[in-house]
């Protein structure tokens, strides 16, 4: 029976052929480009000198250790993380560090950043040794669902702020998203996110909104300087802690992956091997200069638009990703793309995430008229946006100042509250219904 392009799940890309396989690769690529690049370029307002190159050198090589690492089956992209921006900021500004060179400052947080990533090592080792079933009954649907939708509820303000810088060219992107997806037929129907960037790229640079000069003056070839990691007891103290809510967020997207694709990737390959991939992809991005990685939601939100959920389609993203990272004049090209068209881009890929999550909470049938679990949601919503409202929490250990984001203390507050309240009968692997592939328990 012939699969309806956009209709019918896709987990074959090859089926489509080369020329279609490498547009959604594509799409794949221009979903993640914004943010992994706006990471270096808010870490250089710091004062640090991050490579733009070198991030998306190492967000593509970091993608195919991943997927080396889960076997190949999680079709999932590893860019820029946010959580640690909160750590550049204060490793630039320290104390012990003042009067440091820039590049050794950046150093020094980049050891912190290898050894955030060597952290998941350990959480992917109690996964492996104590079995999926024990860990996860600390992430259960109640705890891993509102996560989700927290994801893409912090993530909405930067739409916001994007898209009101030219609000007419936001609703255009948009517009082209949503009609492309809703009323699209065959390949325009599952490529909504690229049309969306090009056609509204378009009429930016036709109302004369796009500028060309840096395009102008960037060459067509350049080499990456390396940054090498240095090792610091208190840049190690500001940045390992954050991975906390960096794995916490990674279990949520594997979540968001699995239901967007009716797939259990916690079980298979499982979540020790995702855990060992993203780790040891944000220690080797550390160790030469790049900045943590972690599963990008909006390649989980371009999933769920298309419905192509062939892992190889991510790969390409990549390749283009480690390719063009050697071109200064495409990093330019795709860097004059207008805020505004960005925002209206992440506006649809943000609801996506939040919309995931709570499809994750209705299809394992999360009881919410269980108290215990209003009040875990509750709390996990409420510390999440409130404390990341405020910058989250910031405190000190000896000479260094650690800072937990909304998201780390969201993620802290679910999982200890799942585990002291009384009443936690999940059980990670039971089917809610017998034909179902994407359930991960009942709660």
């Amino acid at each position: 029976m012939k699969k309806q392009l956009g209709q019918d799940a896709i987990y074959d890309a090859r089926t489509l052929g080369v020329p279609r396989m490498l547009l959604l690769g594509l799409q794949h690529l221009f979903a993640m480009f914004g943010a992994t690049v706006l990471v270096p370029i808010l870490v250089q307002g710091y004062g640090l000198p991050l490579s733009i190159q070198t991030t998306l050198l190492f967000a593509g090589l970091g993608t195919l250790l991943f997927h080396v690492c889960t076997k190949f089956k999680v079709p999932a992209f590893l860019g820029s993380s946010f959580a640690f921006l909160g750590g550049f900021s204060t490793v630039a500004t320290m104390p012990a560090y003042e009067g440091l060179d820039p590049q050794v400052k950046l150093s020094y947080a980049l050891g912190g950043v290898v050894v955030a990533g060597l952290l998941y090592l350990i959480l992917a080792l109690l996964f492996k040794v104590l079995g999926a079933k024990k860990v996860m009954r600390f992430f259960p649907p109640i705890v891993t669902g509102p996560m989700i939708i927290l994801i893409g509820l912090n993530l909405s303000s930067s739409a916001i702020q994007n898209a009101q810088t030219c609000w007419w060219l936001a609703l255009v992107a948009i517009a082209i998203i949503v009609v492309a997806n809703i009323w699209g037929k065959g390949m325009i129907k599952i490529i909504p996110i690229l049309l969306g960037v090009v056609g509204s790229y378009i009429v930016a640079v036709i109302a004369g909104k796009v500028d060309f000069s840096s395009v102008k003056e960037a060459s067509f070839f350049g080499i990456q300087q390396f940054v090498i990691a240095k090792f610091d007891i208190s840049a190690i103290l500001v940045m390992a802690p954050i991975a906390i809510a960096a794995m916490m967020e990674h279990i949520g997207d594997i979540s968001a992956i699995s239901s967007t694709t009716g797939k259990n990737f916690i079980e298979d390959p499982g979540l020790h091997r995702t855990l060992v991939g993203d780790g040891l992809a944000t220690a080797v991005a550390g160790m030469f200069g790049g900045p943590a990685n972690t599963t990008y939601g909006e390649n989980t939100g371009v999933l769920a638009l298309s419905k192509v959920y062939d892992p190889r389609v991510v790969r390409l993203a990549a390749l283009y990703a480690v390719i063009l990272s050697f071109s200064p004049k495409f990093d330019a090209l795709v860097g004059s793309i207008p805020s505004a068209v960005v925002g209206g881009v992440s506006f649809i890929l943000y609801g996506m995430i939040s919309a995931v999550g709570v499809r994750n909470v209705v299809e394992n049938r999360v009881d919410l008229t269980k108290s215990r679990n209003l009040i875990i949601a509750a709390v996990i919503f409420v510390s999440g946006l409130g404390f990341s409202s405020v910058g989250g929490i910031t405190f000190t250990i000896g000479s260094a100042t650690i800072t937990l984001s909304g998201l780390a203390i969201a993620a802290l507050c679910g999982v200890i509250l799942n585990a002291i309240l009384p009443g936690n009968d999940y059980e990670f692997g039971k089917s809610v219904e017998a034909d179902s592939s994407a359930d991960f328990g009942t709660y």
